[in-house]
């Protein structure tokens, strides 16, 4: 495959992350590029529902397309992106479904990952890296192999004015003027990732009679009890946002001391916003996918040889949630030295 692409050529892009939103976050690392490097072409970007809260109001997107399996069937998708009559598809998600879904796009280029069973729907691929390198780059690889220059390595998430000024009215409402604020997250989409939120509350404990720190517990759907979980475990008095979207979510965190989390959306979130974050890993591994920025750092149980594994259930009890210490993590938030 030594084809080039004529950028001259490109009138209508789509780029495609399906899921989930951490992964949508890291792969926006390609939009400004695409941007400069086509700057008459329309950009879009196609994404779940998930994926499409995040990247509301983007300036790097013309459009973003939003797939919903319960309202659109899979022919109906094909049939939308075949409406859009691309010059250039880049699948950054490249399982079957989208590999299929670029390949019957009508596209002249289709720019995929040369996975087993899958680069049959690609005209230009590229070689997938995923497991050496940091998702970020993984996504930049795409644009290395159709010859777009990376002028920017930055994580792009914009919250509108309207956003941001619900976030600052319940900022100056509930947090304490001058307060160190640190967020902590639980939750994370598998069991495997989460630890326990009783250490959580003790490290809340620790940081409000250390240096002080206001607590903020942010949630998303379902994470309620896990909230709850943290709070009745803790001595001191958390503060529980209402609900938010993603972006202002986004808007909260960017104005938070630090972040102490698992690998979880809002991690990535928080580090694109430009907040510390201490992600805390174990069956993912943070060389690859962990928070992407100057100020961010991981934890993890060292003593065992199995991280990294990649597993959504744990066959030895999952020694890498459960046997890690509160100390262990509140030395990795020293070492950030943000509070």
């Amino acid at each position: 495959m030594s084809e080039l692409l004529n950028h001259a050529a490109i009138r209508r892009l789509l780029v495609i992350k399906l899921r989930a939103v951490g992964d949508v976050v890291l792969s926006t690392i390609v939009l400004k590029n695409l941007r400069e490097a086509f700057p008459h072409a329309a950009v879009e970007y196609l994404t779940e529902k998930g994926g499409g809260g995040i990247l509301r109001g983007n300036p790097f997107i013309d459009r973003c397309l939003v797939y919903d399996r319960q309202v659109m069937s899979g022919a109906g998708l094909i049939r939308e992106v075949r409406k859009g009559s691309y010059d250039l598809v880049i699948d950054l998600f490249g399982n079957p479904r989208t590999a299929l879904l670029t390949l019957l796009s009508g596209a002249r280029y289709r720019v995929g990952f040369r996975f087993r069973g899958r680069k049959y729907a690609y005209n230009m691929l590229v070689e997938p890296r995923g497991a050496t390198v940091h998702n970020t780059q993984f996504n930049l690889d795409a644009l290395d192999r159709i010859g777009v220059p990376i002028v920017d390595r930055s994580l792009h998430i914009v919250p509108s004015a309207d956003d941001e000024g619900r976030m600052e009215k319940f900022w100056r409402a509930a947090v304490p003027v001058n307060t160190a604020t640190v967020a902590l997250h639980s939750g994370g989409g598998w069991g495997t990732k989460r630890w326990s939120e009783e250490r959580f509350g003790a490290v809340a404990d620790e940081l409000h009679r250390k240096h002080g720190a206001a607590i903020l517990l942010p949630w998303g759907p379902g994470e309620e009890q896990g909230v709850e979980r943290i709070r009745a475990s803790m001595k001191t008095t958390p503060i529980i946002p209402p609900a938010t979207t993603l972006l202002e979510l986004a808007a909260l965190l960017r104005r938070c001391s630090l972040m102490v989390t698992n690998d979880s959306g809002p991690m990535h979130i928080a580090a694109a916003m430009g907040t510390p974050v201490v992600g805390i890993f174990g069956p993912t591994n943070p060389r690859l996918q962990g928070p992407y920025g100057d100020r961010t750092t991981t934890v993890r149980n060292e003593t065992l040889d199995c991280l990294g594994c990649n597993l959504v259930e744990c066959p030895i009890g999952n020694p890498c949630m459960k046997d890690l210490d509160v100390h262990t993590v509140l030395d990795a938030i020293s070492r950030l030295s943000v509070i």
